[in-house]
């Protein structure tokens, strides 16, 4: 049960359909994180299952391998899925990406889809591959915990550029905004902001001619964050906390 008088010290992710008054199990990396920072048997804790739900409860049973989280009577608190935002992240380098992926989740990014560009390939260390999935996702997840978020975002394996506008061209997307430096500025685009969005930009080096003038035929919007050249991390944070900005 939780104590009213104890503040919650850690939150940890739970992904399953636990419910008031249940005894949650955690993965055996949650006991490893929860002994890190010295947590112990009674302390109170936030869960979040990354599909929306959020609860408190006190550690119940806790070893190097398991741990169990017994959630009080008051109910789940249901968070409503926020506005879409889809990123499509350039495959470049790997720390920045595994970065990008940290900070995007933090600001609630909804959806993570790698695009190899042509300028992609001649980047190295570049993430891709399932083992480097599994890492990024791993990082998703910190992040989510160290925010206190509820919604983990949907993450897709690395596709093409070409098979990116294909699968555009027969989804909605919603309002396409492509990072450019010679863009309108994004203030100016944002006053008439639509759902969902979606969010591109090229990998380091940029797009190439041929790619950008595909993005505009395709009807995506150029739009620019400032003077500066920005790294694709570093124009892709400070896009999604405008976007968000705008959106709550």
């Amino acid at each position: 049960m939780e104590r009213a008088s104890r503040a919650p010290v850690g939150t940890f992710h739970a992904p399953g359909a636990w419910e008031r008054g249940a005894r949650v199990e955690l993965a055996a990396t949650s006991a490893h994180h929860a002994l890190v920072k010295r947590l112990a048997v009674g302390d109170v804790v936030h869960l979040t299952s990354g599909d929306g739900r959020r609860a408190s409860g006190e550690i119940a049973e806790l070893s190097k391998s398991r741990m169990v989280v017994a959630l009080g009577d008051d109910p789940v608190d249901e968070v409503p899925i926020p506005a879409r935002v889809e990123l499509w992240a350039p495959v470049g380098d790997r720390d920045r990406m595994l970065m990008l992926a940290e900070k995007a989740t933090e600001l609630g990014v909804s959806s993570w889809r790698p695009i190899v560009y042509a300028r992609s390939r001649s980047v190295s260390p570049r993430g891709e591959g399932e083992a480097f999935r599994e890492k990024l996702r791993a990082r998703q997840v910190s992040a989510l915990e160290q925010s206190g978020g509820a919604w983990l975002p949907d993450a897709h394996a690395e596709i093409s550029f070409a098979s990116a506008m294909m699968d555009a061209s027969n989804s909605r997307l919603g309002m396409r905004l492509l990072l450019d430096g010679d863009g309108e500025p994004v203030a100016d685009v944002l006053r008439g902001i639509e759902t969902p969005v979606c969010i591109a930009l090229g990998p380091e080096g940029g797009l190439e001619e041929s790619e950008r003038a595909e993005f505009i035929r395709a009807g995506w919007r150029a739009v620019s964050l400032g003077r500066n050249v920005l790294r694709f991390e570093t124009a892709a944070i400070a896009a999604l906390a405008i976007v968000r900005s705008h959106l709550r």
